[in-house]
């Protein structure tokens, strides 16, 4: 494949990651929306984690999160992060790395609301990245903000979305003899052009 075309062909690599994700779905067993996302603390010593993807828009990716978390704090600190998606069924790859927002508004409101009533709940009790005496004290704590909430809690205060948007993508497939095709785009800004190369596997 010397020019880009079949997988990798389009104009806009938003377009292009939400084909790939629209493909993992039928094949991945579980959680194709899976992100290992990348950030670092003040040290600048790094962590990873998986998390759920739950929007690709026109100009960035988005996913939810306690804003009391080690990792919100992580986000909010460096405001940048990274991640990767990696499908074994389809034998692809998506790295993207840029700059983070708060998504606190309207569409986390939104997306809080489709969420399972238990999940609501969960979110409410959940004291992300905090120590926990054992699981029964996490079971209690929903069985309280059960009570207290009721079957329609609002989104928690500490609770919504970050916004990715991408400076750099790139779109990796599993090549013969290991050599993988990779696609990098790359911008200043959302305001400048992608530069689109080729890399070597």
């Amino acid at each position: 494949m010397s020019e880009r075309d079949g997988i990798f062909a389009g104009t806009d690599p938003f377009e292009i990651a939400a084909r790939w994700l629209d493909d993992a779905r039928d094949s991945e067993p579980n959680d194709p929306n899976a992100i290992a996302l990348a950030t670092v603390d003040s040290t600048g010593m790094p962590n990873v984690r998986m998390v759920l993807l739950k929007e690709i828009e026109a100009q960035a990716f988005v996913f939810y999160t306690n804003y009391e978390s080690t990792k919100a704090a992580e986000l909010d600190s460096a405001g940048k992060a990274a991640f990767v998606m990696h499908w074994k069924s389809l034998r692809r790859q998506i790295r993207v790395r840029g700059t983070i927002t708060r998504e606190n508004g309207p569409q986390a409101d939104e997306y809080y609301a489709s969420r399972s009533l238990k999940s609501r709940l969960g979110a409410w009790a959940s004291k992300q990245s905090q120590p926990l005496s054992s699981r029964t004290a996490l079971m209690a704590e929903v069985a309280k903000v059960t009570a207290k909430l009721g079957p329609n809690p609002p989104r928690p205060p500490f609770w919504g979305g970050y916004r990715l948007e991408p400076t750099e993508i790139e779109f990796w497939a599993d090549g013969a003899f290991r050599l993988h095709d990779r696609f990098q785009w790359r911008r200043e800004n959302a305001e400048t052009e992608w530069q689109i190369q080729r890399l070597n596997p």
